[in-house]
């Protein structure tokens, strides 16, 4: 069992609960140096049988069963622990709270375990097992395990910019929509400050584990290479990616201010316009109150009709009356300045 369980394979999941659609798919890449272990959506017992192996710790075990689990860095005498998070890179608004990346590195291996949601890896693991692109599969298992950790981690992070790219381009399309007196921003501004606020919770922790790495992997990938420089990349890139949140979250909030400005004038305008119609209807209300009481008026049906100017005097009477205090009323209030011409 031990000794087929470092081979190739593709099952689907039909045990603990998991669904049939859920793949568990263990691959074992032989490099020069080491070996890549990839387990996605492992049983506990996979894992179990890698800590046999390997020596690992049972409380780092634990931590890869659970799904929410802080990103942390713990060392050992022969190996590393890692828990990061990336957010899903399926689509901004559809992204879950984030997806668990956790890692035992040590000089002659490196395992990493995780959901089949973190696209880029997958792509790197099927490069690898193919062997479609040699040069590329060199350079990743060709050297040691802590580079290939460095490409591991360097390949999330990039796909971390197109995420924030996507969210640039929301932020234009917000832009347009704000200043569209046809269309409400609200919704949309909304979503896109929650998904603001979930990569600035994954990327600030990602940057504090990456300078730990870069302090502790060299002693474990035994490689010849200074690999501070390379994981120095990586948090020069995450910065990137802090600096391009920072600056959508302050442009979110001018424009959540904006929105807010305009949809207050465009309530006031309506407002405005409403009240002047029921302002310059009231001499109309008062007249007609006093034409629908039961007294005598000039006019009325008990006194007789007017018939001057045809059997519609009265009618044209009572709109000339009451059309007159309106017209007055318009003209002082354009006076004041309530009404702009």
């Amino acid at each position: 069992m031990k000794k087929d369980f470092f081979t190739s394979k593709l099952r689907s999941s039909r045990k603990a609960g998991y669904s049939d659609a859920v793949q568990r798919r263990i691959e074992t890449i032989k490099g020069e140096k080491f070996s890549w272990i990839d387990l996605q959506n492992p049983h506990r017992e996979d894992v179990e049988q890698l800590a046999q192996k390997y020596h690992f710790n049972a409380l780092n075990i634990e931590d890869c069963m659970t799904k929410f689990e802080l990103p942390k860095l713990d060392s050992y005498d022969d190996h590393v622990f890692l828990i990061l998070h990336f957010p899903p890179l399926d689509g901004i608004n559809a992204m879950p709270k984030f997806s668990q990346l956790s890692i035992f590195m040590g000089s002659d291996f490196l395992v990493t375990i995780h959901q089949g949601d973190l696209t880029p890896l997958v792509e790197m693991v099927n490069a690898c097992k193919e062997n479609f692109d040699p040069q590329r599969k060199q350079r990743l298992i060709g050297k040691s395990t802590g580079s290939l950790l460095h490409e591991i981690i360097d390949v999330l992070v990039d796909d971390l910019l197109h995420t924030v790219r996507k969210i640039d381009g929301n932020l234009e399309d917000i832009e347009d929509i704000v200043f569209d007196e046809t269309k409400a921003a609200g919704r949309q501004i909304s979503l896109l400050r929650r998904e603001i606020t979930k990569l600035r919770r994954t990327v600030y922790p990602l940057k504090k584990i990456t300078l730990e790495a870069a302090k502790n992997l060299q002693q474990f990938s035994k490689s010849e290479e200074d690999l501070t420089l390379y994981f120095d990349d990586i948090i020069d890139h995450v910065d990137k990616v802090i600096e391009s949140l920072e600056e959508s979250k302050e442009t979110l909030e001018i424009y959540k201010d904006t929105d807010f400005m305009l949809s207050t004038e465009k309530s006031s305008k309506i407002l405005s316009i409403l009240t002047l119609i029921f302002t310059l209807s009231i001499p109309a209300t008062v007249i007609g109150q006093f034409y629908g009481m039961n007294v005598n008026l000039p006019g009325g049906i008990e006194t007789g009709i007017w018939t001057g100017l045809g059997p519609y005097t009265t009618l044209i009477f009572v709109l000339i009356i009451s059309a007159i205090p309106a017209f007055v009323m318009l003209l002082y209030f354009r006076r004041l300045g309530w009404i702009s011409s």
